[in-house]
């Protein structure tokens, strides 16, 4: 097949390109000026991105279906442009902390994603009850590195003490896996925790719970235990800028956001309410553009959605406190960047794709097919047409989840199609057009 007409989006160019794109046997075989074929597919007045990665989804199969499943979960990324998912191992039953718990879950799934996916494994507390090392040392081959907690409130997946912690950076580094981690610090939390839940349950008191200051102490120890120990280490969802500072100049350490921490503040609860509830939770005004500017220079080093919705029932309890934690954003995750990265603050080019795609392609061992467009890379592609704009309706997404801090906002952009390996999956006018089991696992090339 042979893309005609598109503007291109290369890895290192400041502007987007007049050239054309030859796809064969589901590989990018070049790029360039009047190329020929029989298959012609006109991309007149399109711009054409790299296939979208989201390393940070929490898609609950096994599981916790009724919020969400493999099918649908992929079904709203495809939708989005984004081609790879990675899955955190936290969020299904059994989490993926031992190899026969990753067999569980990739028999599973491994038939209902319409994305190529891969998977996070994870290191518990109840991990150190046995053998964490054999566990580590087992699953490497099959993840791309290994999520923990420094909170956690899943009975199921408990949070690391500082001491388990530097031990899981010690033994990770030795199968070549980053540790990734969910940075708020545990006795922050629980003090300032007890004193809001006797004021009150509404959404001052929620933000009151997880201040600044639990980021900043959590991302500040685990960046010196990193250094320490010398393993590679990458912090998740940072929600407040002051927090991502301490990862400038740190040798294999990085750090992403999410969108709802570059959009939102504490301010918005008062409309928005449990639509817009994380952990951690969006910090105070301002704070966004300073992620914004980490995000620019390159001390944050891409964004990922945080995928983890839920039903009605569970985000609109009446209380802050048992409203659940999560929000939809994989579908979301491209056309916002897009439109306020890109088109609204005049992100360079070259960075923004480092920021969707090649950035986390490199980070997790997938930049040999994946991250970017180059001959020999999978033809994962967004075609996006820049005249055209893109209301969020919750309703209207794949996801089982619908319910959106982003809901009525228009962005900039529309995307048109998506390919995954040079295959149509996501058409704007007749939608999903591939079945479950269209996307292929991932391991580490």
């Amino acid at each position: 097949m042979i893309i005609k007409h598109g503007y291109i989006a290369l890895p290192g160019e400041k502007s987007f390109l007049p050239l054309d794109i030859e796809i064969e046997d589901s590989k990018i075989v070049r790029t360039g000026s009047n190329l020929s074929g029989k298959d012609i597919f006109d991309a007149e007045g399109l711009l054409i991105f790299p296939g979208a990665i989201d390393p940070h989804v929490h898609f609950n199969d096994p599981g916790y279906t009724e919020r969400e499943d493999f099918t649908h979960g992929s079904r709203t990324a495809a939708s989005g442009g984004v081609t790879t998912v990675i899955d955190m191992p936290c969020t299904s039953i059994p989490p993926v902390t031992t190899l026969k718990n990753f067999h569980k879950k990739l028999d599973a799934v491994r038939n209902k994603s319409v994305v190529d996916f891969a998977f996070f494994g994870g290191v518990s507390g109840q991990c150190f009850e046995n053998d964490p090392d054999k566990n580590i040392s087992e699953l490497a081959p099959h993840v791309l590195g290994f999520k923990t907690y420094f909170i956690s409130g899943m009975d199921t997946f408990r949070r690391l003490t500082f001491e388990q912690f530097t031990h899981v950076l010690k033994s990770t580094a030795k199968v070549k896996r980053p540790v990734l981690l969910h940075a708020e610090d545990y006795d922050t939390v629980t003090r300032y925790e007890a004193t809001e839940r006797e004021k009150g349950s509404d959404w001052q008191n929620f933000y009151a719970s997880r201040p600044e200051e639990a980021e900043l102490i959590a991302v500040k120890h685990a960046v010196d235990l990193a250094q320490a120990a010398k393993g590679s280490l990458h912090i998740v969802h940072i929600g407040t800028a002051e927090a991502a500072e301490y990862l400038a100049g740190k040798p294999f350490v990085t750090g992403e956001t999410c969108p709802h921490y570059l959009e939102f503040s504490r301010e918005d609860f008062e409309e928005i309410g449990g639509a817009l509830k994380t952990t951690p939770v969006v910090k105070s005004p301002g704070n966004g553009e300073k992620l914004w500017k980490h995000l620019m220079t390159g001390i944050l080093d891409f964004v990922a959605s945080d995928h983890a919705p839920a039903p009605a029932s569970q985000k609109n309890t009446g209380s802050a406190w048992t409203d659940y934690s999560g929000i939809p954003g994989t579908g979301t995750l491209f056309p916002y960047l897009y439109s306020e990265g890109l088109v609204r603050r005049k992100m360079p080019l070259d960075r923004f794709l480092k920021v969707i795609a090649e950035n986390a392609a490199k980070r997790y061992g997938l930049f040999d097919r994946k991250g970017s467009i180059e001959p020999g890379k999978d033809a994962d592609l967004i075609l996006l047409d820049p005249d055209k704009t893109t209301r969020i309706r919750g309703k209207e997404f794949y996801s089982k989840g619908k319910i959106t801090p982003f809901e009525g906002l228009t962005f900039e952009g529309k995307i048109m199609k998506t390919l995954l390996r040079g295959h149509i999956i996501y058409d704007a006018d007749k939608g999903i057009t591939v079945p479950p089991g269209t996307g292929h696992f991932l391991r580490k090339g």
